[in-house]
């Protein structure tokens, strides 16, 4: 339960009061980046710098932990004209700045920001004679200054309303290592507050539970808190996440990517579950915001009372927390290069994409492999032509491996900007004199293999129906589709009922789900790498692509897929990354996470969750919660590599939609994110409430 004062924070931040001090204006830098002649290295500086200077200290009376922005834009770095310069000769990944990573938190805290300057100093004079270097270096340390600056700005505005243990605190931090569990949390909303203010987005907060453990620990060992007092600073913590949120970038609200992992194991190998890992579970259930998102890594053998806590999270409706199976996920990395140690060290992307924390420079989503395109011009073409099912087959693994050499083609002219704030969080950077855009330890590019689903009941329906049991002939089944089942409602209703479907545990849908994964990784295997030194990592994810697929979006470059032989109709939905198609029967939760167990998860590493819609029902006693848990362990014993789930009441979607005045709070799970239901556009908003909803017996 969430004090008096946290319940009025909580009211005043989803009520969106933040936006009556967003009065600040944006700083006009064009003009003097353009009349300075400045490059890309000197304009994100200059940006950090400014921004830093022009935000305006607020701090509520009530507030143990501050900072609010109050310019409501962070303004470009270049002209229009000069953007379309750039990007002639340049491939540059979605708007731009390096984003979707996540920063080494652990070491920042252990250094200060203070000492991390003194690195780059010592650098500076050992690389004297490396003008790229030293500009690189100059740049990081102004940002530096830039954060500092705006602390003491805080700290002045603390005396100022003689709040005497916010002025202390920020004497301290960020310059320094905290002290305590409250200052390391005032750190961290400072420091990973900039990133954004300097033009960065989907910032992730890595492995929470780890790295703030050592000052909590302490703090509980010295008796200067008690776990209610610990759990009230990190409940106003999670609070002031969501104050700007609404700000960041992202295709829907609440796209964001402030994820947060826990559990799990540590770097040598031992149980890194703590009572850390516990705390965050029961405030981020009694906070009920959409930040930060919960990520838990588990094993088969993790403690069903983690998950049982798990599972009264998941029971709040926000859609987390996201389960990982380290006896997946781990061998998988590190049979695609990864250091064992590292590999133990991973967190999520914005979504569900593997990355590690401080080494990796990778860009998790280049683009999208459409199963559904594949297949059904592979049926179309291939029925027409006479072809036998291992032909159509062979069609398709061509056209998967045109589509993934297409993304990778792309982007071989990638370029990466400058990055002089955030390369000061991350590893190596500041000892190396080099910018992170140069390149980290790991430079990997992932690729989604969307709506995997669809694509495998489509190739079953045929295998099945056409050359099996021959129901249905080539023309019968063509004719069908090319009129969107017009005037062959039966035929639609046969494939669409009894055609075999991934979920099911039926083996042949999942044969064909296995053999899409298969030449998607095949493909990938065969690229001999990217610009980067990194390789390609194929995943199970859909992200937004189950909507557009169908229905189109501007600019996209995969194309809309028509009826398909698995009795979907035009412009009808797609499975949502792994996940039954939308509106078929399927026996239960437990025979679709078999369905997906089949997937040799060992090629397959950029993430992409098993996604189950629970009655909110299920949730109804301790037992049910325990069944839950239950489900979840036995999802990780079966060898599923992620887990999403989401509490769902058909009957209050509807509702919302028709009356959105009366659920403005109701949040819902969209793909590796959560948002407000009402807040979404009507496309996604209809697709949740068509996914399939599970009870548990």
């Amino acid at each position: 339960m969430l004090t008096e004062r946290l319940e009025k924070m909580k009211v005043r931040v989803r009520n969106r009061e933040c936006k009556r001090i967003r009065t600040t204006p944006t700083p006009e830098l064009l003009e003097e980046f353009t009349q300075q002649n400045m490059n890309w290295m000197q304009r994100s500086a200059c940006l950090t710098r400014r921004m830093c200077e022009s935000e305006v200290s607020i701090i509520e009376p009530d507030e143990r932990i501050v900072f609010t922005r109050t310019i409501p834009d962070v303004p470009g770095l270049w002209s229009h004209e000069e953007w379309e310069e750039i990007t002639k000769t340049k491939t540059l990944h979605e708007l731009g700045p390096i984003n979707n990573i996540c920063a080494d938190w652990g070491m920042v805290l252990d250094q200060g920001l203070l000492k991390r300057k003194e690195i780059a100093e010592q650098t500076k004079k050992r690389m004297k004679h490396d003008p790229q270097a030293v500009e690189f270096l100059d740049h990081a340390i102004d940002t530096i200054h830039s954060v500092l600056n705006l602390a003491k700005k805080y700290e002045q505005k603390a005396r100022e309303m003689g709040k005497t243990e916010v002025v202390k605190i920020l004497q301290n931090v960020p310059a320094h290592k905290p002290g305590s569990f409250h200052e390391a949390l005032q750190f961290l909303r400072l420091v990973h507050a900039v990133i954004w203010m300097s033009g960065h987005y989907h910032v992730g907060l890595g492995r929470f539970d780890q790295y703030m453990w050592p000052y909590l620990q302490d703090d509980l060992m010295a008796k200067r808190l008690t776990i209610e007092a610990a759990e009230e600073l990190l409940a106003e913590f999670f609070i002031a996440l969501n104050k700007d949120s609404d700000m960041y970038v992202g295709v829907q609200q609440g796209d964001n990517g402030q994820t947060i992992m826990l559990g799990g194991v540590k770097a040598d190998g031992s149980d890194a579950v703590n009572e850390l890992t516990f705390m965050v579970l029961r405030v981020s259930r009694d906070v009920s915001l959409i930040d930060p998102k919960i990520n838990l890594r588990i094993s088969k053998d993790t403690d069903l009372n983690l998950l049982s806590l798990a599972a009264e999270l998941t029971r709040q409706g926000l859609g987390f927390p996201q389960y990982a199976n380290d006896d997946v996920v781990i061998p998988a990395l590190v049979a695609h290069g990864y250091d064992v140690a590292d590999a133990r060290e991973y967190v999520v992307a914005a979504c569900w994409e593997f990355i590690l924390p401080g080494k990796g420079m990778e860009i998790v989503n280049t683009g999208a492999v459409s199963f559904p395109a594949a297949v059904d011009k592979s049926i179309r073409e291939g029925l027409a032509n006479g072809d036998s099912f291992d032909q159509i087959l062979q069609r398709v693994a061509q056209d998967v491996d045109k589509q993934v050499n297409q993304i990778v083609n792309i982007y071989k002219k990638l370029w990466l900007p400058p990055a002089p704030y955030y390369s000061v969080l991350m590893d190596g950077c500041l000892e190396q004199g080099k910018d992170l855009s140069s390149g980290a330890k790991y430079n990997n590019f992932g690729i989604h293999g969307a709506a995997s689903s669809n694509a495998a009941d489509a190739l079953a329906a045929v295998k099945h129906f056409v050359f099996n049991g021959k129901e249905i002939s080539a023309n019968q089944l063509l004719t069908a589709i090319k009129n969107n089942y017009q005037g062959a409602e039966l035929l639609q209703k046969k494939l669409s009922e009894e055609g075999p479907k991934v979920g099911n545990n039926d083996p042949l849908a999942d044969t064909m789900l296995k053999k899409l994964f298969d030449v998607f990784a095949d493909s990938c295997e065969r690229i001999p790498g990217n610009n980067r030194g990194g390789i390609i990592r194929p995943g199970t994810g859909s992200a937004m692509y189950y909507v557009w697929l169908a229905r189109g979006h501007n600019g996209m470059r995969e194309p809309v897929v028509e009826a398909t032989a698995d009795g979907r109709r035009k412009g009808e939905f797609f499975s949502s990354s792994l996940a039954p198609s939308p509106g078929i029967k399927i026996r239960g939760p437990i025979s679709v996470l078999q369905s997906f167990s089949k997937i040799d998860y060992r090629r397959i590493c950029n993430g992409g969750p098993i996604t189950l819609e629970l009655s909110d029902t299920v949730f109804r006693d301790p037992d049910s919660i325990r069944k839950v848990a239950m489900m979840v362990r036995t999802f990780a014993q079966i060898g599923c590599q992620q887990l999403q789930l989401n509490t769902i009441n058909i009957n209050i979607l509807r509702d919302a939609k028709i009356h959105p005045e009366l659920h403005k709070n109701l949040i819902v799970r969209v793909w590796g994110w959560s948002g407000y239901f009402c807040e979404l556009a009507p496309e996604y908003q209809d697709h949740i409430i068509l996914r399939n909803t599970y009870s548990l017996g």
